[in-house]
């Protein structure tokens, strides 16, 4: 390790207006982001998170851990939905580092 801060916490509300603006910025309108209605219908009840709008908030923290590092490498997985208007926790934690390449976990 290195001495810098190991483990970075945000603890964030992403709302309709969050899951809205990534829509447009991205293109994916997909209505099980972006429509209450369609998605009262689906197994869900209501809006969820894009994927993605969840990686970049992790992205971000990341950058923090290890300023102008290089993403090399990345496994997602999306195990269960994030609803807008609820509270989330997201980290990164320096499981190593030997000073040429950094490994995190991040969730």
């Amino acid at each position: 390790m290195t001495g810098k801060s190991d483990t970075l916490v945000l603890e964030k509300v992403l709302t309709q207006s969050d899951f809205d603006a990534f829509a447009e910025l991205s293109g994916d309108d997909n209505p099980i982001h972006v429509d209450p209605g369609f998605s009262a219908r689906t197994r869900f009840g209501r809006t969820v998170s894009h994927g993605m709008l969840l990686a970049t908030v992790l992205r971000g923290l990341l950058d923090e851990l290890v300023p102008g590092g290089r993403l090399v490498e990345q496994k997602l997985m999306f195990p269960s939905p994030t609803y807008a208007d609820e509270a989330m926790r997201f980290a990164v934690i320096r499981k190593s580092d030997d000073g040429r390449r950094v490994v995190a976990d991040v969730n």
